[in-house]
C-alpha cells in the first residue's frame, strides 16, 4: 500500500519518540486522523474537548517529561484556539510541536472558509514555523521543526494542507531534493562554562559574606548540588514559583518563595544581601531583586541571552546548572560568616509556624489555606502537584509544601488561567503510577472543566481540588491593592462543581467544614478514577503580600472608602496589622 504524506509523518513523529499526541479532530486534519487510526498502537491520539487544552497538556507534558509534546488542530479556529498554550511553552521554553490544517493548497488566500494564514499568525510564538509545500518537503520539515523545537527548547509549528496529507509520498521530488537525506538526529550538548568563566565565578563567592541563591526552573535537576552549595557558602535558596521543587521544602537551607505569593525571611534575605547567585532563573519582577550596586552577582544560565537580563551580574556561566555547580564546587571555600543564613533560618522556622498557624483554623467559612494545608499533608513523596494561576498561586506556594520526590508547576511566566487541570491530565498520561493534582481556583478551572470528561473518557485517576470562593480573587484583590479601587466584575454566578464531576461520570465531593477538611481529602485522594473536590472557602480572604508595603496597605484602606461593597467582612478578615490600622 502506498504511503501517504500523513502516513510519512506520524512515521516520523514516532521515529523522533513521538508516543502522545493531544488534540481534536476537524476536517482539516482528516488525512493526519487517518494516519494515526492506523498506526494507535505507536502513537496514542488523545481526543481533548478545546483545542487550547492541547496545547496546554502538550506544554505540560514537555514540562513534567523533558521531552517532545505534541499537539493537532484543525485549520482556521482549532489553530488559533492552541496559542494561548503555546505562549506559556514559548515563555517558559519548552518543546512544543504544534500541528495544523489548513483547506486545499490551491485555494489558500482566496477567501475561502477557514482560510487562516496560521503561519503569520504564529511567528511569534515560535522557532520554527512552516507550511507543507508538497509531499516530498514533508520530511524535511518534521526532521527540522522536532530538532529545532528540542534544541532550542521553543514552539515549532507545521501548517498542512488537508490534500497534501492524502497526497502520495515518495513522488514528484525536486532535482535538488535528494530523497531521504533527512534524518530523526538530535544531539544533545554538554553546555559546560569556560574555565576561566568558573574561576572569575568563584572569585566572586568566595569574598561574600551575606549571599542569597536564588534556584528557577533551570534547577530543579539540581536539588543536592544546590545544597551542598547552600552548606558552602551559608547562603539560603531562595525559590521563584517555577523552581518550587528545586529543593524540597522542609531543607534546612531554604526560604521557600519570593514575590507577592512568596515568604518574608526570602524577601528579607535580597534586601540584605551583598552577593546573589542566580541559577537557572529569569524571575521576572524586578522589584524584589537587590537594588542595582547593593551586591555583586554570578548567574548560571543554559541561555546566554537571559544572562544578566534581570539583575546585572559580573560573571555568566553559560551552561546547564547541575553540570555546571559541579564544576563550581570543588573551587568554593567555606563561607565562615553564617549568622546570616541562621538569621534566615530563625525566620523561617517562625515563617513556617505561621503557615501552620493559618494552614489549621477551624473558623468558618473555611479559610482556603486549610484546603491547602491538608492537601500538603497528606500528599504521596512522588505526588505531582499542578497548580492554576490567580490567588491559587498564594495558597500553592505557601501551603502546598515541595517534597523531595515531587513535581511541582504552574504557568509562571505567562500565568494565564486554566492550565491547572490540563496540565494535570499530562502528568497523568505520562505517568500513570503516580498521584497526579490539579489544584485550581474556580475561576480558572471553569474555563476548560470541560477537560474532566477527558479524565473520565480515558479513566485518569487525576484528582481536581477546586478552591470555590465564587470570584476571581487575585483581579479583585489587584484592583484593591495596587490601585485602591473597589472590586468590580470579580463576582462569578456559582457552580456546583461536585454535582458537575458527577455528571460526567467522575467522583464529586465538597469541603465546607473545616473539621472535615482532612477526612474528605483522604477520601478523595483514595478513591480511584478521577475525582473533583469543591472546597467552599471564605471569599474575603486576602492573598496580602508577605511584606506588605505603606503604599499597598493604603490603597487597600483607600479602596474601602471609596465604597468596596464587602468593605466590613473584609475589614474583618485582613491578615496584616498594618492594614488594620489604616482601615
Amino acid at each position: 500500500m502506498t504511503k501517504t504524506a500523513a502516513d510519512v509523518l506520524v512515521e516520523k513523529l514516532h521515529n523522533w519518540g513521538v508516543e502522545i499526541i493531544f488534540g481534536m479532530p476537524g476536517d482539516g486534519i482528516n488525512g493526519i486522523m487517518e494516519a494515526l487510526r492506523q498506526r494507535k498502537e505507536a502513537i496514542t491520539f488523545i481526543q481533548v474537548r478545546h483545542e487550547e487544552a492541547a496545547a496546554w497538556m502538550a506544554c505540560g507534558y514537555a514540562k513534567y517529561t523533558g521531552k517532545l509534546g505534541v499537539c493537532l488542530a484543525t485549520s482556521g479556529p482549532g489553530g488559533l484556539h492552541l496559542l494561548n498554550g503555546l505562549y506559556d511553552a514559548k515563555m517558559e521554553k519548552q518543546p512544543v510541536l504544534a500541528i495544523t490544517g489548513h483547506h486545499f493548497h490551491d485555494l489558500i488566500d482566496s477567501h475561502a472558509q477557514q482560510d487562516v494564514n496560521l503561519t503569520t499568525v504564529f511567528e511569534d510564538v515560535t522557532v520554527y514555523n512552516t507550511r507543507v509545500m508538497s509531499a516530498t518537503h514533508l520530511e524535511n520539515v518534521v526532521d527540522l521543526a522536532c530538532r529545532t523545537a528540542l534544541g532550542y527548547r521553543g514552539v515549532a509549528h507545521i501548517n498542512f494542507p488537508v490534500d497534501l496529507q492524502e497526497s502520495k509520498a515518495d513522488k514528484g521530488y525536486s532535482q535538488r531534493n535528494i530523497p531521504h537525506h533527512s534524518m530523526e538526529v538530535f544531539s544533545r550538548s554538554a553546555r559546560l562554562p569556560n574555565e576561566s568563566d568558573l574561576y572569575e565565578a568563584a572569585e566572586v563567592l568566595n569574598v561574600g559574606k551575606r549571599i542569597a541563591i536564588m534556584a528557577g526552573a533551570g534547577a530543579l535537576e539540581a536539588t543536592d548540588e544546590l545544597e551542598q552549595l547552600a552548606e558552602i557558602l551559608g547562603a539560603p535558596i531562595i525559590k521563584p514559583l517555577l523552581g518550587k521543587a528545586s529543593v524540597p521544602d522542609d531543607s534546612p537551607y531554604t526560604t521557600g518563595g519570593i514575590g507577592l505569593l512568596g515568604t518574608a525571611p526570602s524577601q528579607d534575605a535580597l534586601e540584605d544581601c551583598d552577593t546573589l547567585f542566580l541559577i537557572g532563573t529569569s524571575f521576572p519582577y524586578l522589584e524584589f531583586y537587590p537594588k542595582p550596586g547593593q551586591a555583586r552577582a554570578v548567574q548560571i544560565d543554559l541561555d546566554p541571552a537571559r544572562i544578566g537580563l534581570r539583575y546585572p551580574v559580573e560573571v555568566g556561566l553559560v551552561g546547564d546548572c547541575r553540570k555546571t555547580l559541579q564544576q563550581l564546587l570543588p573551587m568554593l571555600h567555606q563561607n565562615k560568616h553564617r549568622k546570616f543564613l541562621e538569621r534566615a533560618q530563625t525566620n523561617m522556622k517562625k515563617w513556617r509556624e505561621l503557615m501552620e498557624a493559618r494552614g489549621t483554623r477551624k473558623d468558618k467559612p473555611m479559610k482556603p489555606q486549610v484546603v491547602a494545608w491538608e492537601l500538603g499533608k497528606q500528599l504521596s513523596d512522588h505526588a505531582i502537584v499542578s497548580c492554576d494561576s490567580g490567588t491559587i498561586t498564594t495558597w500553592w506556594a505557601r501551603q502546598i509544601p515541595a517534597k523531595r520526590g515531587q513535581k511541582h508547576t504552574v504557568s509562571g511566566t505567562l500565568a494565564s488561567m486554566g492550565c491547572g487541570l490540563p496540565y494535570a491530565i499530562a502528568a497523568q498520561i505520562a505517568y500513570p503510577d503516580r498521584q497526579c493534582i490539579a489544584f485550581v481556583g474556580d475561576g480558572g478551572f471553569s474555563m476548560l472543566m470541560a477537560e474532566f470528561v477527558t479524565c473520565v473518557k480515558y479513566q485518569l485517576p487525576v484528582k481536581v481540588v477546586v478552591i470555590k470562593n465564587n470570584t476571581l480573587g487575585q483581579i479583585k484583590w489587584e484592583q484593591m491593592v495596587f490601585l485602591g479601587n473597589p472590586e468590580y466584575g470579580c463576582e462569578l454566578q456559582p457552580i456546583d462543581f461536585a454535582a458537575f464531576a458527577r455528571a460526567c461520570g467522575g467522583t464529586g465531593l465538597t469541603i465546607e467544614d473545616p473539621a472535615e477538611c482532612g477526612s474528605i481529602i483522604e477520601e478523595a485522594l483514595r478513591a480511584p478514577g478521577p475525582v473533583l473536590v469543591q472546597a467552599v472557602v471564605d471569599p474575603f480572604e486576602p492573598p496580602m503580600p508577605a511584606n506588605i508595603t505603606i503604599s499597598q496597605a493604603a490603597k487597600f484602606a483607600e479602596s474601602l472608602a471609596k465604597g468596596e461593597p464587602n468593605r466590613v467582612k473584609i475589614a474583618l478578615t485582613a491578615l496584616s496589622g498594618r492594614v488594620r490600622e489604616l482601615i
